[in-house]
């Protein structure tokens, strides 16, 4: 890295209990009646005691019939991070791009990335028919493997030095980003993660990532 703590090229986020305080998936749980059942998938998914993508297969299914409008709801009870805006303008001034990939849901999180400027969001599509979830996804899953593919496609676009780019998560499903970054840090995270990672934040308030790259920069 360089001598300024904008000299991040590329920073890439996990977003539940990442860039967010919430894991969304449990929060639609509740609506479906089924919240202890979903976030006890998500704990053990998240640990990395679970394959991902069946486990997300398995969670989406038990949100079949639900109304789409749920979402809109759900949206409305999410709460960024302490320091997500201060660590995304900071990249942002430095002329850095700023990335989310999540195994969460585009229909949240898309409209709350577009309102600090990240255009970069890549997470599961919810199927619905008539206005109702069909307990199905859409698109390409956002798993272990696509977040570090997605990482490194990034990193490819923008044309970024390896060194001066950063990935943030929490969660054993970020392990391949966190180890292609040139920081990769665990955020409050399981074991899994932070002992594959360069660096470990405690304290949930992402200006901590801001004090690591000051720290790197002047190494």
């Amino acid at each position: 890295m360089n001598d300024s703590k904008n000299s991040i090229q590329l920073l890439v986020m996990d977003v539940d209990s990442t860039f967010i305080n919430e894991e969304v998936i449990d929060l639609i749980a509740v609506h479906a009646e089924v919240g202890d059942q979903v976030a006890d998938i998500t704990e053990r998914a998240m640990a990395g005691q679970l394959d991902f993508a069946a486990s997300l297969t398995e969670r989406v299914a038990l949100l079949k019939g639900l109304p789409v409008s749920v979402l809109d709801e759900v949206r409305a009870q999410i709460t960024l991070t302490k320091g997500a805006r201060e660590l995304v303008a900071a990249v942002h001034s430095g002329g850095g791009v700023v990335a989310l990939v999540s195994g969460g849901f585009t229909p949240i999180i898309a409209p709350v990335a577009a309102t600090m400027g990240i255009t970069e969001v890549f997470a599961n599509g919810l199927d619905s028919a008539d206005g109702w979830l069909t307990g199905l996804t859409s698109g390409r899953v956002i798993d272990p493997s696509a977040k570090a593919e997605i990482f490194g496609q990034l990193t490819r676009k923008y044309k970024c030095d390896p060194a001066r780019t950063v990935a943030i998560g929490d969660g054993a499903n970020d392990i391949g980003m966190i180890t292609a970054a040139g920081l990769g840090v665990a955020f409050c995270a399981k074991p899994a993660l932070v002992a594959a990672a360069d660096a470990a934040v405690t304290n949930r308030d992402l200006r901590e990532v801001l004090t690591l790259i000051e720290a790197g920069a002047q190494e």
